[in-house]
């Protein structure tokens, strides 16, 4: 996996281990994604250097907003790449799959694109 790419999964679950519970610590990344504690160390570590996220002294993290508005556009992405997948006739496993792949892949200018067409036609 690309470290791009593993930036954006790991802020991504960390905002849907936010919308889902109030405290997110390492360990829920661990189970939420069944990765080695290690490698979600590591991965925490860096998004802590680029200032994408804080951990607080009882291991708690916080996205910072820099890190809130990477996430917020990835989910968004994933969302719209899904429905879009959908509409197109994929089942939701297949969409759910794919839209995770494509996400890390797509410009800027072709998510714009995707994204008003599926707006336009809902």
């Amino acid at each position: 996996m690309k470290v791009y790419e593993s930036e954006e999964m790991y802020l991504e679950t960390i905002l849907n281990l936010k919308n889902k519970k109030s405290l997110v610590r390492s360990v829920d990344i661990v189970e939420e994604l069944g990765y080695a504690k290690s490698s979600v160390s590591k991965a925490v570590n860096l998004l802590s250097k680029k200032g994408y996220i804080e951990i607080k002294n009882n291991g708690e993290i916080i996205l910072t907003l820099s890190g809130k508005q990477k996430a917020e556009r990835i989910l968004e992405r994933h969302q719209v790449l899904m429905r879009a997948l959908i509409k197109l006739g994929a089942e939701e496993v297949s969409a759910e799959e794919n839209a995770c792949r494509i996400e890390h892949v797509i410009t800027d200018d072709i998510f714009e694109l995707i994204k008003n067409f599926i707006n336009k036609t809902e």
